[in-house]
């Protein structure tokens, strides 16, 4: 298992997301990724995407300004 961190800090909706849908395709199953951001949307748009493609949001925090968002890559998703 790797943990593998994005920082998208200072990027608005849709690009945190699309960042880690380009950073997950990068990952093997069983990796993790920890997600950074400023965009307030990161909250829920990046554990949305998870539920519809299957990767496990493992947790979810604010710090601040901003959200950190840890997921587990899917198998099933690859």
């Amino acid at each position: 298992m790797n943990v593998r961190r994005l920082d998208v800090r200072h990027l608005l909706c849709p690009l945190p997301v699309i960042r880690t849908q380009q950073t997950v395709k990068e990952l093997i199953s069983g990796d993790v990724l920890e997600v950074i951001s400023t965009d307030p949307g990161a909250l829920n748009d990046i554990p949305a995407w998870c539920r519809v493609n299957g990767h496990r949001v493992l947790e979810v925090t604010e710090r601040g300004r901003e959200v950190v968002v840890r997921l587990e890559v899917s198998k099933t998703s690859q």
